[in-house]
């Protein structure tokens, strides 16, 4: 009898842990909110009496986009070894797509944003905080992912915090044609791979263009005429919501820009086309009522939910070219 009573209690206990890891695991799954960027930048400049200056909503959106991936429910989970962390697998993608665009952001600011010419002196605060933005999103130890992107978003408060000291001019914001120029075509990069990742859920071929335009380009090694595009099953659901994490933290970046590049938009009659993107990124948003990430061919029976994100993200990308084409117009 006492062996009987102590299997039947290992059970129990194993069961109950069983359950409530899930349940922290479901919870922790949520994707966080969006919020107001030029309210929270409003706020934070209220709090250290400063005057939002130009700029300040950008590092702003960073400084809360990286905040948010650190201190979610969970906190950052891609890189967590134990349980129910480590059996996660779609919150962990979105937070390398949102990763990825804070990236991007941090490489622009740092190369082009807060510099008036190819030849200034970089910032010292970017200079630091870009590169720890880098460290590899899955580690865990030694230094963890974790500690390098708190110590680059301390960098991005002390930039912050310059920006706003009028008695302070080495740390500067252009917001100028050019350098908007150069975050959209950082953007347009990454948002054009995740539409060809997200139909590729379709098993399809397409026609190899990776010379076309120039009758003398040239390749490292030959390639096939016709590739053949296909993602895993496996992954279908990890590049789905990488490309949500990573449209999430591009739509409060760009809400941003809306604010800091005001007046540049406004010359160029381009604020209604970033406007337009910042809906199409919205789309992406809405609520997934399906407990999984359904993958029906494109006229079948069954919702394709990665061909619905790649349409919004084409339609979105497609307006951001146009938007970089409108800039570079005299």
């Amino acid at each position: 009898m006492k062996v009987n009573f102590s299997v039947r209690s290992i059970f129990s206990v194993v069961s109950v842990v069983i359950v409530l890891f899930y349940l922290l695991g479901v919870f922790w799954s949520f994707e966080p909110d969006r919020f107001d960027v030029k309210e929270q930048a409003i706020r934070d400049a209220k709090t250290a009496n400063v005057k939002p200056v130009v700029g300040y909503t950008t590092t702003t959106a960073i400084i809360r986009v990286s905040e948010t991936l650190l201190d979610k429910p969970g906190g950052y989970l891609a890189n967590d070894v134990m349980p129910p962390s480590v059996f996660l697998d779609n919150i962990p993608a979105w937070e390398f797509g949102a990763l990825e665009m804070v990236r991007d952001m941090a490489l622009v600011m740092r190369q082009s944003f807060s510099r008036s010419q190819s030849q200034s002196v970089q910032n010292q605060h970017l200079k630091n905080a870009q590169p720890k933005f880098n460290i590899d999103a899955y580690n865990w130890v030694m230094p963890s992912a974790e500690s390098e992107y708190r110590s680059a978003i301390k960098d991005m408060y002390s930039y912050r915090t310059e920006l706003a000291d009028p008695l302070i001019q080495s740390s500067q914001f252009y917001a100028r044609a050019d350098n908007l120029s150069d975050y959209l075509r950082e953007v347009e990069k990454r948002m054009g791979s995740y539409s060809q990742r997200l139909s590729a859920s379709v098993g399809r071929e397409q026609l190899n263009v990776d010379l076309a335009g120039d009758q003398n380009a040239v390749q490292s090694t030959s390639s096939a005429g016709l590739l053949a595009l296909k993602t895993s099953w496996w992954k279908i659901d990890d590049v789905f919501y990488e490309a949500r994490g990573a449209s999430w933290a591009l739509l409060h970046l760009l809400k941003a820009i809306e604010v800091d590049f005001a007046d540049v938009l406004e010359k160029k009659n381009a604020a209604v086309s970033l406007e337009q993107i910042i809906r199409e990124l919205e789309s992406t948003q809405s609520t997934v009522w399906s407990p999984i990430i359904l993958n029906g061919s494109g006229f079948g029976t069954v919702a394709n939910h990665s061909l619905v994100m790649a349409n919004y993200i084409s339609r979105a990308n497609a307006a951001l070219i146009d938007l970089r084409e409108l800039l570079s117009q005299g």
